[in-house]
């Protein structure tokens, strides 16, 4: 009871009348408890374990409020900083408002607006937020440093690398964790390193994001923050809505210096896996060791995010990625990911024996007719041949008009794959047709297939239905 009653103490100064209310809302991922205490005002009333920390977030959300960045006014502290009061900025997280787009991978007007608003705001605190803010303030370390980087990496080793049971030599792995620090802390910018910002910590208030815990921030490079927002595990943003909003942030941050595309995406990429590991770290500490289920649940997300970073090799890290891959292979996450895998069927067929059936159950899918195109069946001398041969396939591409066709089919199946992917779908089916099956279709099929395990990495079944032919293109993702 002494927290109620701390905080009504602290709630009589500020409003000048007893709370009416205490009510204690949902915990979060830290050990803070949070209250509203209602009554001539509603305010939010904080008890925490760590004064240290609560000092930190006292001082970086009075800085901030000066500086005219959307953070909670500090109305009253204890003596202790153990208790204090801010504003009420609702029950409104971004996580939340953002809950449709997140489940189906379809983000409507109002929730891509919302991201674009949070991702432009990012460089105000990066920026302003650090112009005269005293970083020996910061808890526990003033700034992004290989200390701090290698502390994080163990974390991930420790906390969830060694539950997972793979063996790995410790050395080796170590010497690679020394390399991304140093990659890391190529740019030593005189920023404000948000360090867990994502949509969980940023509040919805009459239309516009404000900004929450925060505490844990330090002087570091802006890479950090953007990599955890937008590879946030559960927050499933699809690959264009990530690009785009990561040109809404570049354009945001060119406001306050000069940015190299080519280098930014560059050095980015390093921190979406430094963050990653990070990430699986805490999961694993908050999940298996503290048993939190919110926390487990997440890990196949992370896990999938990983095994996607990894289609794009790192050769500045050999061993660390080696031990990457037999992780995200492991039966406890590849059969988690399995579930949410794409599978393509693609067919090729002749009309006069009729449209191949969807055996899936889910119906659907494309059937593109070939029988526009110059047939090389006409033309006796191809008769023995079919569109996996080369004769055939000299025919087809010397003519051209095959070779627009397939320009049209792809941008049309590449959009429909993507989005399956993104969704968690796991069965599309994709057929060729045209009059016997043997020339043209064959050939469009076998190039569809092709391309889409090359660019997307996913589960082809090719099937040349009249030829009897069939070929697996196993998953690379």
């Amino acid at each position: 009871m002494i927290t109620v009653a701390t905080l009504q103490k602290l709630y009589q100064q500020v409003a000048g009348s007893p709370a009416r209310n205490i009510t204690e809302l949902p915990s979060s991922g830290s050990n803070r408890r949070y209250f509203r205490l209602s009554g001539a005002m509603s305010i939010i009333g904080v008890s925490g374990t760590s004064p240290e920390e609560n000092r930190t977030f006292l001082y970086m959300a009075t800085h901030f409020r000066k500086k005219g960045i959307p953070v909670p006014e500090i109305y009253a502290a204890s003596e202790d900083s153990l208790f204090y009061l801010q504003e009420d900025l609702g029950d409104t997280l971004l996580f939340d408002t953002i809950e449709k787009g997140r489940k189906s991978c379809v983000f409507n007007d109002e929730e891509r607006l919302l991201l674009r608003q949070t991702i432009a705001a990012l460089p105000l605190i990066q920026f302003k937020g650090a112009e005269d803010f005293d970083f020996s303030q910061c808890y526990p370390q003033p700034a992004f440093n290989e200390r701090s980087i290698l502390w994080d990496l163990n974390y991930f080793k420790y906390c969830f690398l060694k539950s997972t049971g793979l063996d790995f030599q410790e050395n080796t792995l170590e010497d690679d964790f020394k390399k991304m620090c140093d990659i890391l802390l190529q740019d030593r910018t005189n920023t404000f390193m948000y360090r867990d910002f994502q949509s969980r910590n940023v509040m919805i208030k009459d239309g516009k994001p404000w900004f929450i815990d925060f505490q844990g921030g330090r002087k570091g490079p802006v890479f950090y923050d953007i990599a955890s927002f937008l590879w946030q595990a559960k927050a499933n943003y699809p690959k264009g809505l990530r690009n785009e909003l990561l040109e809404v942030y570049i354009d945001a941050l060119s406001r306050y210096t000069p940015v190299d595309k080519e280098q930014f995406y560059g050095q980015l990429r390093h921190f979406v896996l430094f963050r990653t590991l990070q990430v699986l770290g805490a999961y694993g500490f908050r999940g298996y060791f503290e048993k939190k289920p919110h926390f487990i649940q997440s890990i196949p997300f992370a896990i999938k995010n990983l095994k996607e970073l990894l289609r794009e090799e790192y050769p500045e890290y050999p061993y660390l990625c080696h031990i990457l891959h037999r992780l995200t292979s492991l039966k406890q996450f590849s059969e988690e990911i399995k579930k949410r895998t794409l599978e393509v069927k693609i067919i090729s067929f002749a009309y006069k024996k009729g449209i191949p059936n969807d055996t899936s159950g889910n119906g659907g899918g494309f059937v593109f007719d070939c029988r526009a195109i110059n047939n090389p069946g006409k033309y006796e001398r191809y008769n023995p041949f079919t569109g996996l041969d080369e004769p055939v396939i000299a025919f087809l591409e010397e003519e051209g008009e095959i070779t627009t066709f397939l320009e049209h089919v792809r941008k049309i199946v590449d959009a429909a794959v993507q989005r399956y992917i993104d969704r968690g779908f796991t069965h599309l089916m994709i057929c060729f047709g045209c009059t016997g099956g043997q020339h043209r279709s064959v050939y469009s099929a076998q190039h569809i297939a092709e391309h889409l395990n090359k660019t997307f990495g996913v589960k082809v079944n090719l099937i040349h239905r009249e030829q009897n032919i069939e070929q697996l293109f196993a998953p690379t993702i």
